[in-house]
């Protein structure tokens, strides 16, 4: 397995590598050394959710508000397209977003720190896409950002379908901005 930087700052990228016979179907996708050496630490991973979501559904943009999470992401059956958003004011790259496929072939996975919205649309027929998080999810402080904003205008490859009441209803990037530096001031 290897650990390559991501667009935005403190993402990583982890990409297994194939160490075993083509005939093998087994696959490392989870490394803690590597994850390490990379700046992530496996043993902060409290939390695992899996989404299952049909072809052009779309989960997110969904952000922490006390002080963020960070998230091991990876799609463990079919395909899709994840979304990172920059909210930390501090950082170099605010308001700017990266997107990664990732899948069941590839088996790629992406660390995102405290201070990003995070959201994905599934490519395939169905997709489930697991997360293992840093900190036990309260809904308390748990909130969504628009995934069609077009201050953001992010380019979802397929015609959206969204799910749930909550996400037809989120606030835009310049409602929420003005809460970013109390929920993300101190992040970098």
């Amino acid at each position: 397995m290897r650990a390559l930087p991501g667009v935005l700052p403190g993402t990583v990228v982890f990409e297994p590598t194939r160490e075993y016979p083509p005939r093998d179907e087994g696959i490392c996708v989870v490394d803690a050394e590597v994850m390490t050496m990379a700046g992530v630490d496996p043993r902060s991973l409290v939390q695992d959710i899996q989404y299952r979501l049909p072809r052009g559904a779309v989960h997110g943009l969904t952000l922490r508000t006390d002080g963020g999470e960070g998230k091991l992401v990876r799609c463990v059956s079919g395909s899709v397209l994840d979304v990172a958003v920059d909210l930390r004011p501090v950082s170099s790259t605010y308001r700017l977003w990266m997107t990664l496929v990732l899948d069941d072939v590839e088996h790629r996975s992406v660390w995102l720190p405290p201070g990003l919205a995070h959201g994905f649309q599934a490519l395939s027929e169905i997709a489930e896409v697991c997360m293992r998080s840093n900190r036990i999810r309260q809904a308390e402080h748990s909130a969504v950002l628009q995934y069609d904003d077009p201050d953001l205008a992010i380019p979802w490859p397929l015609p959206v379908q969204v799910l749930t009441e909550r996400e037809r209803t989120t606030p835009s990037l310049a409602v929420i901005e003005p809460m970013l530096c109390d929920w993300f001031g101190a992040v970098r």
